[in-house]
């Protein structure tokens, strides 16, 4: 991020009614235009978590982030640079009939429309585009999708500092920080489990976000390092289950097994293999790769694959 760019985030927040595709627009009081939901970053919070919580304080509605859907830029009457990065993002039945919605000093009125309507209506040519770039995901049948989550342990104790076994090796303060600084960027793709290698440092990673949600780690041999280094490491079976459960999930495991992950998320399903999956594996501790897949048809192949930096 540059310090003269103001930050921002929202989404593209759908639903199906009667069968039919609907998104929502928000009709600001102040400036009485009809545009996406959105908002400037807070203080220490990433950009999920800011889509997530504008798009909750503007419509009353709860939501997991899915797919992201385009970045736009503009020039602010301050001659400042407003940067929004947008998500495409299913609202559920129950998080519509739990709405909290009133009109209030900012958002007049919200109104469920058709993309072609949407299109019409708009007052900001770089929604617009935005809306052009989730039409894409729609028209290629990429709605709705489920996130593999690929997570990175945080930092841990080097090992030449550490006299006991590598599984044991522990977090450093910093790495303990980066497991709680994690969690609210986690929740924001609306995982519902979390699956770790049994080495202190991935467990000690995955505990807080399983706590944040209710969940136990489940612990996986075939990911951890020690069955790397002895050869007998197996990311297909597991990658294999979740792609089939096509439930959000956290696979949290280290830097040398995230390259076998990725290549076998790829193929599990039917994407071209390419340099992104380097890029996606090749993760700073605590760092993750959130992996889109369509629910519908998983076997059509990645929709995008974005990545996560630690704020800590």
């Amino acid at each position: 991020m540059t310090e003269t760019a103001v930050y921002a985030a929202g989404g593209v927040v759908w639903r199906l009614v009667e069968g039919k595709l609907r998104i929502l627009l928000i009709h600001r009081t102040k400036y009485r235009d009809l545009t996406l939901p959105k908002g400037k970053v807070d203080p220490g919070e990433t950009l999920a978590e800011t889509a997530v919580r504008e798009i909750r304080e503007e419509t009353g509605i709860r939501v997991a982030l899915g797919v992201p859907v385009g970045v736009s830029r503009y020039r602010m009457p301050n001659g400042r640079t407003k940067i929004v990065h947008y998500w495409a993002a299913e609202a559920t039945d129950a998080a519509v009939r739990t709405s909290s919605f009133v009109p209030n000093k900012e958002v007049a009125a919200i109104e469920w429309v058709s993309l072609k309507k949407a299109r019409k209506h708009l007052s900001y040519p770089v929604d617009i585009e935005i809306l052009d770039e989730f039409c894409r995901v729609v028209d290629e049948g990429a709605l709705p999708t489920f996130p593999i989550v690929v997570l990175r342990h945080a930092k841990a104790r080097a090992r030449e500092e550490w006299e006991g076994s590598d599984t044991a090796r522990p977090l450093t303060p910093r790495g303990r920080r980066q497991a709680q600084a994690i969690v609210g960027p986690l929740l924001a793709f609306g995982v519902r489990r979390v699956i770790s290698s049994p080495a202190e440092r991935c467990v000690r990673t995955a505990t807080p976000i399983a706590q944040a949600i209710g969940q136990r780690v489940q612990f996986c041999e075939s990911i951890s390092q020690d069955a790397w280094d002895e050869g007998r490491a197996d990311a297909r079976s597991i990658i294999g289950q979740r792609v089939r459960s096509r439930k959000p999930v956290i696979l949290a495991s280290h830097g040398p097994v995230l390259p076998d992950i990725l290549h076998e998320l790829a193929l599990a399903t039917g994407t071209m293999s390419g340099s992104y999956l380097g890029s996606a594996s090749a993760l700073d501790p605590a760092a993750f790769s959130v992996v889109h897949v369509p629910v519908e048809h998983p076997g059509a192949g990645i929709v995008a694959i974005e990545t996560h930096e630690p704020q800590v």
